[in-house]
C-alpha cells in the first residue's frame, strides 16, 4: 500500500483501493470531467450538424475529428487543467468550458465556433447527462458482472448439493427438512429477480436550459424545433429523454436504481447471516489460506469474515443508496444545489455494493460442504417427522392427529424407535403405514432435491 493508500480519509482509497479500482474510471473527479468533456463535445457537434443554426457548421472532417480527439485523448494533463482554472473559476462545469475554448483557439474553424460552446446550457444540461453516462457505465461494466459471479457461483453450489439433505432451522428450531442446495437455489432466484430490476432500469436526461423551457435557445434561433432537437441528443447517448424537468432533471431514475440495487444489497445481507449460522453450525468448513490468522490469541479460528465483509459494506452502501434515493429527488423550486454535492457520493455508494458483492463472492469460493455434519443434525431431530405422520393421519380422518402428534414431539428429542412405534399403532391403510414407517428424516424433503437443479 502507497503512501496516498495509507494516508486517504475514505478506506475505499486507502485499505480497499485495489477492490474497487474498477469504479474509478466511472466516479473519480477525473472521470466525471471526461464525462462532462465529452457531452460538451457532442453537444457541439449536434449543434454544427443541425441545418438552419447558422454560424456554427458545418465542421470539416478534420475538425470534427480533431473534437472527437478532445474526448478520447482526455488525461490526467487535461483534468489538471480543468481543476487549475476552477481555483478561478470557482465553477467546475464552466471550467471544462473555458479549458475547450483553449483547446480550439489555435484552429481557425473550430475557434469560429468556439461561442457555440456550451451554447444555451445551463451546467446541470451537462451535469444530468455526464451523471446518467456514469452511472450507467458503472452498472453495466462492473456491478451487473460482480453480481452476475456471484449468481454463477450460488447456482453451481445448489446443483451440487440439490440433493443433500439438510434440518431446517424454522425460528431458530428444528423444522421440517430441506436440501443445502434448494436453500442455495431461492437465493439464486430472489438475486435473478433483482438482478433484472437493476439492469432494467432506463436512465433518463434532458437538455432543456436553465428552467426546463428552452427559453435561451428559442431567443436565438426561433425557428428550430428545440424540444425535438433536444430529445434527438439525448436519445443519442442511449438515454431516456425527459421531457418536463426544472433546471435539474429530477433523478427519479436514479432513485429507481439505487432503491433496486439496495434490494439487491438486502438479500445478500440475508444470505451472508444465514451461511455465517451455517458456518457456525458446522454445516460449512472454509477453505484454508497460507498464512492466514483467524485471532491474534486463538490459533484455532477460521473466522467467517467474507461473509461479515460482505454483510457490512451491503448495509453501508444500503444507508447511501436509500439516502440518495430520497434525497435526489427533492428540490427547492426550480433548483438548489443540494443534490450536486450529494451526487458526488453516488461512486461511494458503488465502492461499497461492490465490495459486498465481491466479499460475499470470495465466501462462497471458500466454502466446503460437511455432510456427515449436516447428516448427523438431521439424525438426533426425528421429530421433525410429526408434520410428515400428522399430514397422513389427516388425510385419512384421523381425529386429533395434530395432537397426538404434538403430545408425543413438542419441545422434546424422540429416537426412531418411538416414532416407529407410534407409526405401527396408526388407523390407516397399511400401504401408507409402511410408507410412514420407512420414512427417515433426510428422505422428507419433498420436491427439494429437482427444485435445486434446474434453479
Amino acid at each position: 500500500m502507497d503512501s496516498a493508500a495509507l494516508d486517504a480519509l475514505s478506506p475505499l482509497d486507502g485499505r480497499y483501493a485495489a477492490q474497487v479500482a474498477p469504479l474509478r474510471a466511472c466516479f473519480s473527479e477525473s472521470a466525471l470531467i471526461a464525462y462532462r468533456v465529452r457531452v460538451e463535445i457532442e453537444w457541439l457537434l449536434a449543434l454544427a450538424a443541425e441545418p438552419g443554426l447558422e454560424g456554427i457548421g458545418p465542421l470539416s472532417g478534420e475538425a470534427v475529428a480533431r473534437l472527437h480527439g478532445l474526448v478520447s485523448g482526455f488525461d490526467a494533463a487535461g483534468a489538471t487543467r480543468v481543476k487549475a482554472i476552477e481555483r478561478t473559476t470557482n465553477h467546475d462545469v464552466k471550467a471544462v468550458e473555458y479549458w475547450l475554448k483553449e483547446q480550439v483557439r489555435d484552429d481557425a474553424e473550430l475557434a469560429r465556433a468556439a461561442e457555440f460552446i456550451h451554447f444555451a446550457c445551463t451546467s446541470e444540461d451537462i451535469n444530468n447527462i455526464a451523471y446518467a453516462l456514469m452511472v450507467r457505465d458503472a452498472r453495466d461494466r462492473v456491478l451487473l458482472p460482480q453480481i452476475d459471479s456471484v449468481i454463477a457461483e450460488l447456482r453451481a453450489l445448489a446443483h451440487a448439493h440439490a440433493a443433500v439433505p439438510m434440518l431446517s432451522r424454522t425460528h431458530g428450531q428444528p423444522a421440517t427438512p430441506t436440501t443445502l442446495g434448494k436453500e442455495m437455489a431461492n437465493v439464486v432466484y430472489r438475486l435473478e429477480r433483482a438482478r433484472a430490476g437493476v439492469d432494467a432500469v432506463a436512465l433518463s436526461a434532458k437538455a432543456n436550459g436553465a428552467v426546463g423551457n428552452y427559453n435561451a435557445h428559442r431567443i436565438a434561433f426561433p425557428t428550430i424545433d428545440w424540444p425535438g432537437f433536444s430529445r434527438r441528443f439525448i436519445e443519442s447517448f442511449g438515454l431516456e429523454f425527459n421531457p418536463y424537468t426544472i433546471q435539474i432533471e429530477p433523478h427519479d431514475a436514479f432513485a429507481t436504481l439505487f432503491d433496486a440495487i439496495a434490494r439487491a444489497n438486502t438479500i445478500l445481507v440475508d444470505f451472508d447471516r444465514d451461511v455465517w449460522g451455517y458456518i457456525s453450525l458446522g454445516y460449512f468448513r472454509q477453505r484454508l489460506a497460507a498464512g492466514e490468522v483467524g485471532s491474534s490469541t486463538m490459533p484455532h479460528k477460521v473466522n467467517p469474515i467474507d461473509f461479515e465483509n460482505s454483510e457490512g459494506n451491503c448495509g453501508l452502501a444500503n444507508a447511501l443508496l436509500r439516502h440518495l434515493a430520497d434525497k435526489l429527488p427533492v428540490s427547492r423550486w426550480q433548483r438548489d444545489l443540494t443534490d450536486s454535492t450529494v451526487l458526488r457520493n453516488v461512486g461511494v455508494a458503488f465502492g461499497h455494493t461492490l465490495l459486498g458483492w465481491a466479499s460475499c463472492r470470495r465466501g462462497i469460493g471458500k466454502l466446503q460442504v460437511d455432510a456427515s455434519r449436516i447428516a448427523a443434525d438431521l439424525e438426533q431431530n426425528w421429530e421433525v417427522l410429526a408434520e410428515a405422520v400428522q399430514t397422513v393421519m389427516r388425510r385419512h380422518g384421523v381425529e386429533g392427529a395434530y395432537e397426538q402428534l404434538k403430545a408425543l414431539t413438542r419441545g422434546q428429542r424422540i429416537d426412531p424407535l418411538a416414532m416407529q412405534q407410534f407409526i405401527v399403532t396408526l388407523p390407516i391403510p397399511e400401504a401408507d403405514r409402511a410408507r410412514l414407517a420407512a420414512l427417515t428424516p433426510a428422505g422428507y424433503v419433498g420436491y427439494a432435491a429437482s427444485l435445486a437443479s434446474v434453479v
